[in-house]
């Protein structure tokens, strides 16, 4: 199959990533347990490739439009991605951002590796003045918690003027929602861990480059740092990719009607839904004790901090202490998944309706 065939995402799911259909053959990739390969081969030695990741790889970078490196968690993807920034030089990256990524670009600055810039996403203008000293350009959209929405084509053209790299971090909206490489970034950034694997059952990392050679830099350090999957990781994540697209469309399709009902109900003082995706989140009008409460009186939303798989999970996100102060108190986060949208607002109402 051509890297350049005309199929529908969907169908990329579903058939990219297998074996040759010959007599015989497995339909699925198998998991291939190997740390030592016979010389002579293009592998050599399980740190620099298996046939597992390859066929992960495989559908992943089809879906957004690149090539692909899988990793050992997000966190490693994003780790293994600032590792090329060169020392002293400046990251722009948003204020409201996966937690991690904060975390890891204030350590590296706490330490004089880089410089770093944190802005409102949702100031095009601001953004784009920020790029003009830039090695990296570091984007969200949505942005984790807030769900603010970056105008990424805009920053993305500014940013490359400087001379700065543009990277997405594209979790929630999946690259059936969003491709950023067509708008010409360089670089995407999953926690595979939430929708593509979509079953909380796996960490896994995800890096796309539509740059040959930024591809081979980028495999070069994941040799030589390790942050590599585990095979078996990496055949889950695959098999939870071929009904990638069901699970996003049911939990998109649940997540825009309980927006729509959450901003009817009075303990709801604000709901922020960005029109796409299956994350909602909202501010308790009564503050934080409020949406403390909330996620310790339903039955079947799961009060916990992950994301992106088939059940719904909800947190405020405020209980974390580096979460940063401009994200209000009562603000809750809200993984819708998969069940029935009517069973999801049962419980959440009967729970809301105590705080009312």
């Amino acid at each position: 199959m051509p890297a350049d065939s005309p199929l529908k995402p969907s169908t990329v799911a579903v058939t990219a990533g297998r074996p040759a259909h010959e007599p015989d053959a497995p339909l699925n990739e198998p998991i291939t347990m190997a740390s030592t390969y016979v010389a002579g081969g293009e592998v050599e030695y399980g740190r620099y490739g298996n046939p597992t990741w390859t066929a992960l790889e495989d559908v992943l970078g089809r879906l957004e439009g690149g090539r692909c490196l899988t990793f050992a968690s997000g966190l490693a993807a994003v780790a293994t991605v600032l590792d090329l920034v060169g020392t002293g030089a400046k990251v722009v990256a948003p204020r409201h951002a996966y937690n991690g990524t904060v975390m890891q670009l204030a350590d590296l600055e706490a330490r004089g590796r880089l410089r770093v810039e944190l802005v409102d996403i949702t100031d095009t203008d601001a953004v784009v003045r920020a790029c003009d000293d830039a090695a990296l350009v570091w984007l969200e959209s949505p942005t984790n918690p807030a769900l603010e929405i970056a105008d990424i084509a805009t920053i993305t053209a500014a940013a490359h003027e400087a001379g700065a790299y543009v990277v997405v971090d594209n979790t929630f909206a999946t690259p059936l929602l969003q491709t950023p490489l067509a708008d010409g970034v360089d670089v995407v950034v999953h926690s595979a861990t939430k929708y593509l694997a979509g079953h909380s059952d796996v960490l896994m990392g995800a890096v796309m480059t539509g740059d040959d050679e930024l591809y081979a830099v980028l495999k070069g350090r994941r040799d030589l740092l390790g942050a590599v999957p585990g095979a078996f990781e990496a055949w889950l994540t695959l098999r939870g990719l071929r009904t990638l697209h069901l699970r996003v469309e049911r939990a998109q399709d649940n997540a825009r009607e309980l927006a729509r009902r959450l901003g009817e109900h009075p303990a709801v003082g604000e709901v922020r839904y960005p029109g796409f995706g299956g994350i909602v989140a909202i501010v308790l009008a009564q503050g934080p004790l409020a949406a403390d409460l909330l996620t310790r009186k339903t039955k079947l939303w799961v009060h916990a901090t992950s994301l992106g798989g088939v059940e719904s999970t909800f947190e405020r996100r405020r209980r974390w202490k580096t979460e940063p102060t401009t994200i209000p108190d009562a603000l809750v986060r809200m993984s819708v998944g998969i069940e029935d949208v009517d069973d999801l607002w049962g419980d959440l109402v009967r729970a809301l309706d105590t705080l009312s």
